[in-house]
């Protein structure tokens, strides 16, 4: 839903899960044009194929002039409007009045989409009877009677100081809150405690005893625990989550980023059954050949996972990987040298870091979230 530029996706309020348009996919694979196309009474609506030349559509944006909505979103839109006004497709042209129909997410869209209802009887009639009373009434009078209702709707528009907003994209709001910032946080110290232990390992900086492994380990399984369980909190049905694992989507980074998940895991799992097993503890250095890049991936992909939201601004942050890398390793020294130093000056450097880090990943999940999409 936030990577969608044009808010086009909702949250369904019966299924609790999200939910936008499919071309009536049932109804293409029969052979048959979409409801929409079906019943609209003015044929306004027009579908086919863009691939081939002789069909009607194909023809239609031949020869119109013909306009789509955020082509710099990098969505390939193929949506087309014929002879669209700027009023009509980009609601910055428009007063934000606060009346429109879908005006705020709190008011009856995505999350909130049950209280819909409720708002009917707030709904800006009154503008939108005298306009369709004044169209109707120019329909059957005289040519000298429809100059006159013309020349009052213009008067009319031209009091109002411009054009009025009846339709309005949803504003999400804040759907990532406090649960993906948190989430960020923990998994910041499930990877980067690890990460830094291990690189202070082999750099020779550390040496790592069993008590000091154990800690680490510990930590790591903990906040990996109380990141998963954050993550399927987020979720509006978090039995979906089998979904992400079960049937994947390999151009998702929500489902890359479960299987990075599990496979650090994986990792950190094998390495406790080495502690509590007392087996060899070269095991524990050949475990980190592939936990390091495991760990560092475990803290960066949510980097690329927001970069793909293209209706928001983590899109345009080229370093935003690299940001998410600095603060995986700057959240495991934040833990894990105070554990090696084991002085009070430490823990409280330590404890600062981790706060300051916890605000600043608050910042920068909402932020972007509050930007209108226009």
């Amino acid at each position: 839903m936030q990577a969608c530029p044009y808010d086009a996706l909702y949250i369904d309020p019966n299924k609790g899960t999200a939910a936008k348009c499919n071309y009536c996919a049932h109804r293409i694979e029969h052979s048959y044009e979409p409801a929409c196309v079906i019943v609209c009474p003015t044929e306004s609506i027009v579908s086919g194929d863009l691939d081939d030349p002789n069909s009607a559509i194909s023809n239609l944006v031949a020869s119109h002039d013909t306009t789509v909505r955020k082509p710099q979103s990098g969505a390939v839109p193929n949506l087309y409007y014929i002879d669209a006004s700027e009023e009509m497709l980009d609601p910055s042209a428009t007063e934000v009045t606060g009346t429109g129909m879908w005006t705020e997410q709190a008011f009856g869209v995505g999350h909130f989409a049950k209280y819909a209802e409720s708002r009917l009887g707030g709904a800006d009639t009154t503008s939108m009877i005298v306009q369709l009373a004044l169209e109707k009434k120019a329909k059957q009078s005289s040519p000298r009677d429809q100059a006159i209702i013309r020349d009052v709707m213009e008067k009319l528009s031209n009091e109002t100081g411009g054009a009025k907003r009846s339709y309005d994209q949803p504003s999400k709001g804040v759907l990532w809150g406090w649960e993906v910032s948190a989430y960020i946080w923990t998994k910041g110290i499930a990877a980067g405690t690890y990460a830094v232990a291990v690189l202070a390992m082999l750099s020779g900086l550390v040496e790592m005893s069993d008590g000091l492994w154990a800690m680490t380990l510990g930590i790591g399984v903990f906040f990996l625990a109380l990141t998963g369980l954050l993550l399927v909190i987020d979720l509006d049905r978090p039995e979906r989550f089998l979904y992400v694992m079960l049937r994947p989507n390999w151009d998702s980074w929500l489902v890359k980023g479960a299987y990075i998940l599990s496979g650090y895991g994986g990792v950190l799992a094998l390495s406790v059954a080495v502690i509590i097993l007392d087996l060899d503890r070269t095991f524990l250095a050949y475990l980190a050949i592939a936990g390091l890049p495991l760990a560092l991936l475990t803290g960066v992909y949510t980097a690329w996972l927001l970069m793909q939201a293209k209706g928001r601004s983590w899109s345009e942050d080229s370093l935003l990987p690299v940001k998410f890398l600095v603060e995986t390793v700057t959240i495991g020294a934040a833990v894990f040298f105070p554990l090696a130093l084991m002085e009070p000056l430490s823990f409280i450097v330590g404890g600062v870091v981790l706060v300051g880090i916890l605000a600043h990943d608050k910042h920068l999940v909402m932020r972007p979230q509050m930007e209108p999409l226009l």
